[in-house]
């Protein structure tokens, strides 16, 4: 009998150790989920699933045509446009230059950086661990689920409804806003019209629309110009399909970027005499863990190691 009792014992000390025993992988992001990363930027997960992207017949221009639906994978977006307090973090910590914008208004530190060339926007979101949306995923972000609306809110615009040309209503401003002075729109996000451009990853090309890959288009190979979506408060137009471009080593006042990235992060795992040390981007910069046994039937087992939070930068081990 003691002995039973013994190993029923056991049995229940394993059992509620097992419980206890954290996952190493979070639990699955869901629609809505945000969390902080690189920067302090809040970032919003957008569903995966398809969406009609473009303007219809007898609206918008010719190379917002045809209007077409595109199925993408779910991703994360920025829910702010970077913001100058978050680009000064960038430029104090890698000695990049500031813009003049942000020169010339210091105090203005929740607003939205401007006057940022397409590679400047880049290099900030290659530091913070992430990359800039596609012009496809900007489009999908901005209508925040409504479908065949001209703005992120719906067909009619005022100056209640964001930061453009002119003053009126809500809009105080003759110049950027500070970021999220304006209602957001169905997925969380604000400011996806009017405030500043911004920047995203595609190459502008007046024809793509007819020949877009239905699937995660990335745009053309190669171009002249980048694409800007948005408008910005110097804008008479911020219609959700409107298309604008630039070359991207020129900065325009109006201008700025959000960031981008991908719900599913690579893993990379490194052997070490008899362990695995691995980063997990969710959790970077810079936290590392080694396995105290590989796979034990498809658990693991582990301890922290170590977590070093003043370095700068994103992890070298996390970089895609």
């Amino acid at each position: 009998m003691r002995v039973l009792a013994k190993y029923l014992l056991l049995f229940i000390l394993l059992c509620v150790a097992g419980c206890a025993t954290p996952d190493i992988f979070p639990r699955e992001p869901t629609f809505g989920d945000s969390d902080l990363e690189m920067g302090g930027a809040e970032r919003i997960l957008i569903p995966a699933g398809n969406f009609l992207m473009g303007s219809p017949k007898g609206e918008g221009y010719n190379n917002e045509h045809p209007q077409h639906t595109v199925f993408l994978d779910a991703f994360y977006i920025d829910k702010y446009e970077v913001t100058n307090a978050q680009y000064k973090q960038f430029t104090d910590a890698t000695g990049h230059r500031n813009p003049k914008s942000m020169d010339a208004a210091p105090k203005n530190l929740d607003h939205p950086v401007e006057g940022v060339s397409w590679y400047d926007a880049r290099d900030y979101c290659e530091w913070a661990g992430k990359r800039l949306p596609t012009e496809a995923e900007w489009e999908k972000a901005a209508r925040g689920g409504l479908v065949g609306k001209k703005y992120p809110w719906g067909d009619s615009i005022t100056h209640d409804d964001a930061n453009y040309d002119g003053i009126g209503g809500k809009d105080q401003w003759k110049g950027t806003a500070p970021v999220g002075s304006f209602a957001p729109n169905g997925y969380g996000l604000y400011d996806m019209a009017g405030n500043v451009w911004e920047w995203c990853a595609d190459w502008r090309n007046s024809g793509y629309y007819a020949k877009s890959p239905p699937q995660n288009p990335k745009g053309p190979a190669k171009g002249n110009s980048l694409v800007m979506r948005g408008g910005s408060w110097r804008s008479g137009s911020l219609r959700v399909a409107l298309r604008g471009s630039s070359s991207p080593s020129v900065t325009h006042d109006g201008t700025g970027f959000r960031c981008a990235s991908d719900k599913f992060r690579k893993v990379k795992y490194f052997a070490i005499r008899d362990t695995y040390t691995f980063h997990r981007r969710l959790e970077c910069p810079w936290v590392s863990f080694t396995l105290d046994r590989p796979r034990v039937k498809k658990r693991f087992y582990y301890t922290r190691k170590k977590a070093i939070a003043d370095r700068k930068g994103p992890c070298p081990v996390c970089m895609p």
